[in-house]
């Protein structure tokens, strides 16, 4: 049987390295790596949650993840292994894991490092690879790891709701400068209740109708519709949303600029009211 290993990294010159210990694995012929992406934007957690949610729910069960984003963020003492909906997860002990399934795992181990060992990226991601032959080789997940371990939690960034609106915040911004925005269908049909509704942002732009498609409005018209990860987009039929209207997320570039520290994110935000 084939197991699927999705891998997901952030850009930095290391990524070589990082790839070729993880393709150690390849060996076995059981894997297939299917290498996401090496363009998330370094310490934006929420946009790496959505990423990792968004295509990490396409893989079939037993695939095993391997997210290598924010190693460290402190120095590390053990990564984690968790099980979750039929998936596996190795990452750092960074509060990533909690963010990207939007709660707390069924099952999380900590998978602990040598102390003498120098705890590089080549380091952790070796320890990464054996892990994953090990359950491909049928070790049982509690033997590989230590249970009921603390580990870093972070909470994912969530909407603000109200009786009559819901806000929420830019997460990502693709490469068509399509605007997503952390309101799902579900959490907008719920607070809708059936009422009309109108998406207002930056520079008092508003659409008072859900598209099914790019094309239901005219080239160069604004749209609102629910992408294909269930999250609200707001977009223009062949133009750039972003650029046009001004609308951004985190950017590090534009951080350092305001004199932000690295460590703080700010979005800017979309809100809907309900009448």
């Amino acid at each position: 049987m084939i197991k699927p290993t999705s891998v997901i990294v952030h850009t930095q010159p290391s990524d070589i390295a990082k790839i070729g210990v993880i393709l150690a694995i390849r060996y076995s012929p059981a894997f297939t790596i299917v290498d996401i992406s090496h363009n998330i934007a370094p310490f934006n957690y929420p946009q790496t949650a959505y990423i990792c949610r968004s295509a990490f729910k396409n893989f079939p069960d037993y695939t095993y993840h391997i997210i290598l984003v924010n190693l460290f963020e402190k120095k590390p003492e053990q990564l984690l292994l968790a099980f979750h909906n039929n998936q596996y997860y190795i990452c750092a002990d960074n509060g990533l894991l909690n963010m990207i399934l939007e709660g707390k795992p069924e099952m999380v181990m900590g998978v602990p490092l040598d102390r003498g060992a120098s705890k590089n990226t080549i380091y952790c991601t070796s320890v990464m690879g054996k892990v994953i032959n090990q359950l491909a080789q049928g070790e049982s997940i509690q033997n590989i790891g230590t249970p009921d371990i603390n580990y870093t939690e972070k909470n994912h960034l969530r909407p603000l709701l109200d009786n009559n609106w819901i806000e929420g915040q830019i997460i990502f911004i693709d490469n068509f400068e399509n605007v997503i925005v952390n309101i799902t269908r579900e959490q907008f049909e719920e607070q809708r209740r059936g009422r009309s509704f109108r998406i207002v942002f930056k520079r008092d732009e508003m659409i008072d109708r859900i598209s099914e498609t790019y094309a239901d409005v005219h080239p160069g018209e604004k749209l609102a519709l629910f992408n294909s990860a269930g999250y609200l987009e707001i977009a223009i039929n062949k133009g750039n949303a972003a650029g046009l209207f001004g609308l951004k997320g985190f950017s590090e570039k534009a951080s350092k600029a305001e004199g932000i520290s690295q460590n703080q994110l700010f979005y800017q935000t979309v809100r809907v009211f309900f009448e």
